[in-house]
Protein backbone atom coordinates (compact mmCIF):
# COMPACT_ATOMS: atom_id res chain seq x y z
CA UNK A 1 0.00 0.00 0.00
CA UNK A 2 2.82 2.32 0.83
CA UNK A 3 4.36 1.89 -2.35
CA UNK A 4 0.98 2.32 -4.40
CA UNK A 5 1.32 6.03 -2.48
CA UNK A 6 4.58 6.42 -3.52
CA UNK A 7 3.71 6.01 -7.44
CA UNK A 8 0.91 7.86 -7.09
CA UNK A 9 2.40 10.95 -5.14
CA UNK A 10 5.51 10.83 -7.74
CA UNK A 11 3.64 10.28 -11.05
CA UNK A 12 1.46 13.15 -9.65
CA UNK A 13 4.39 15.72 -9.79
CA UNK A 14 6.12 14.23 -13.16
CA UNK A 15 2.79 14.76 -14.68
CA UNK A 16 3.04 19.13 -14.71
CA UNK A 17 6.73 18.90 -15.61
CA UNK A 18 6.06 16.65 -18.67
CA UNK A 19 3.18 18.61 -20.10
CA UNK A 20 5.83 21.88 -19.35
CA UNK A 21 8.09 20.21 -21.73
CA UNK A 22 6.09 19.37 -24.15
CA UNK A 23 4.63 22.90 -24.85
CA UNK A 24 8.43 23.90 -24.98
CA UNK A 25 8.71 21.62 -27.54
CA UNK A 26 6.88 23.71 -29.78
CA UNK A 27 3.93 23.19 -32.43
CA UNK A 28 3.10 19.61 -33.32
CA UNK A 29 4.74 17.83 -36.46
CA UNK A 30 2.25 18.28 -39.90
CA UNK A 31 1.26 14.17 -40.66
CA UNK A 32 3.72 12.47 -42.68
CA UNK A 33 1.05 12.17 -45.35
CA UNK A 34 1.55 15.76 -45.95
CA UNK A 35 5.52 15.85 -46.15
CA UNK A 36 6.93 14.66 -49.51
CA UNK A 37 8.88 11.41 -49.05
CA UNK A 38 12.54 12.84 -50.52
CA UNK A 39 11.71 15.71 -48.03
CA UNK A 40 11.89 13.46 -45.15
CA UNK A 41 14.90 10.86 -46.71
CA UNK A 42 16.86 14.25 -47.08
CA UNK A 43 16.55 15.33 -43.37
CA UNK A 44 14.11 18.29 -44.92
CA UNK A 45 16.21 19.30 -48.12
CA UNK A 46 15.10 19.15 -51.29
CA UNK A 47 17.38 17.65 -54.03
CA UNK A 48 19.46 19.32 -55.22
CA UNK A 49 21.76 18.36 -58.51
CA UNK A 50 24.46 20.60 -60.81
CA UNK A 51 25.21 18.93 -63.70
CA UNK A 52 28.07 20.03 -66.30
CA UNK A 53 27.01 19.03 -69.63
CA UNK A 54 29.57 19.42 -72.67
CA UNK A 55 30.39 17.92 -76.32
CA UNK A 56 26.76 17.00 -77.21
CA UNK A 57 26.89 19.33 -80.29
CA UNK A 58 24.05 21.01 -79.61
CA UNK A 59 24.92 24.60 -77.71
CA UNK A 60 21.71 24.81 -76.63
CA UNK A 61 21.67 21.51 -74.66
CA UNK A 62 25.91 22.47 -73.11
CA UNK A 63 26.60 24.42 -70.05
CA UNK A 64 25.72 24.45 -66.45
CA UNK A 65 22.40 23.48 -65.08
CA UNK A 66 21.11 23.30 -61.16
CA UNK A 67 18.10 21.18 -60.36
CA UNK A 68 15.95 21.48 -57.42
CA UNK A 69 13.13 18.96 -56.61
CA UNK A 70 10.63 19.34 -54.11
CA UNK A 71 9.98 22.12 -54.83
CA UNK A 72 11.27 22.27 -58.63
CA UNK A 73 13.57 24.88 -59.13
CA UNK A 74 17.02 25.81 -60.33
CA UNK A 75 17.63 26.36 -64.32
CA UNK A 76 17.32 23.44 -65.73
CA UNK A 77 15.29 23.97 -68.85
CA UNK A 78 13.17 20.52 -68.27
CA UNK A 79 12.90 20.97 -64.51
CA UNK A 80 9.20 19.43 -64.03
CA UNK A 81 10.71 16.64 -66.29
CA UNK A 82 13.20 16.06 -64.73
CA UNK A 83 12.31 15.96 -61.52
CA UNK A 84 9.40 13.47 -62.71
CA UNK A 85 12.13 11.08 -63.90
CA UNK A 86 13.71 11.19 -60.98
CA UNK A 87 10.78 10.59 -58.98
CA UNK A 88 10.21 7.55 -60.96
CA UNK A 89 13.69 5.91 -59.46
CA UNK A 90 12.94 6.79 -56.02
CA UNK A 91 9.44 4.76 -56.03
CA UNK A 92 11.47 1.49 -58.12
CA UNK A 93 14.13 2.28 -55.34
CA UNK A 94 16.60 2.59 -57.93
CA UNK A 95 19.84 4.78 -57.75
CA UNK A 96 20.43 6.17 -61.30
CA UNK A 97 23.43 7.78 -60.59
CA UNK A 98 25.37 5.09 -59.09
CA UNK A 99 28.02 3.28 -61.05
CA UNK A 100 26.90 -0.27 -62.72
CA UNK A 101 30.01 -2.11 -61.44
CA UNK A 102 28.64 -5.72 -63.27
CA UNK A 103 30.17 -7.01 -65.94
CA UNK A 104 28.43 -7.18 -68.97
CA UNK A 105 28.74 -7.07 -72.55
CA UNK A 106 28.33 -3.92 -74.17
CA UNK A 107 28.10 -3.11 -78.08
CA UNK A 108 31.25 -0.94 -79.07
CA UNK A 109 29.38 1.38 -80.51
CA UNK A 110 30.44 5.44 -80.06
CA UNK A 111 27.34 7.69 -79.10
CA UNK A 112 30.08 10.83 -79.64
CA UNK A 113 31.82 12.74 -77.00
CA UNK A 114 29.18 14.15 -74.77
CA UNK A 115 30.10 14.08 -71.02
CA UNK A 116 27.35 15.20 -68.22
CA UNK A 117 29.17 15.57 -64.86
CA UNK A 118 26.15 15.44 -61.86
CA UNK A 119 26.93 15.73 -58.55
CA UNK A 120 24.65 17.18 -55.41
CA UNK A 121 22.38 15.49 -53.16
CA UNK A 122 19.62 13.26 -54.37
CA UNK A 123 17.63 11.45 -52.00
CA UNK A 124 19.82 12.14 -48.71
CA UNK A 125 22.83 10.45 -50.77
CA UNK A 126 25.45 11.96 -52.22
CA UNK A 127 25.92 11.86 -56.10
CA UNK A 128 29.31 12.53 -57.83
CA UNK A 129 29.13 10.65 -61.29
CA UNK A 130 30.09 11.34 -64.88
CA UNK A 131 28.05 10.18 -67.84
CA UNK A 132 30.16 9.10 -71.01
CA UNK A 133 28.66 7.56 -74.35
CA UNK A 134 31.78 5.75 -75.27
CA UNK A 135 29.97 2.59 -75.85
CA UNK A 136 26.03 0.92 -75.70
CA UNK A 137 26.27 0.39 -71.82
CA UNK A 138 26.91 3.42 -71.18
CA UNK A 139 24.60 5.13 -73.94
CA UNK A 140 21.58 3.42 -72.40
CA UNK A 141 22.47 4.67 -69.02
CA UNK A 142 22.41 8.41 -70.30
CA UNK A 143 19.24 7.92 -72.22
CA UNK A 144 17.67 6.10 -69.09
CA UNK A 145 18.30 9.47 -67.09
CA UNK A 146 16.51 11.64 -70.17
CA UNK A 147 15.33 14.40 -69.49
CA UNK A 148 17.46 15.04 -66.25
CA UNK A 149 20.59 15.06 -68.44
CA UNK A 150 19.51 16.21 -72.26
CA UNK A 151 19.32 13.84 -75.47
CA UNK A 152 22.74 13.39 -76.97
CA UNK A 153 22.33 11.91 -80.13
CA UNK A 154 26.06 10.87 -82.28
Amino acid sequence: MLRLAAFAVTSALAAPAALAALAAAGPPLPPLSSLPVTRLLNGGQPDRLTIVVSGTGNPRADGEYLLECEPVGGNHPEAEQACARLGEFAKAGKDPFAADNRRQLCTMQDGGPATAHVTGTWQGHKVDTTFRRKNGCEISRWNDLEPVLPPARA
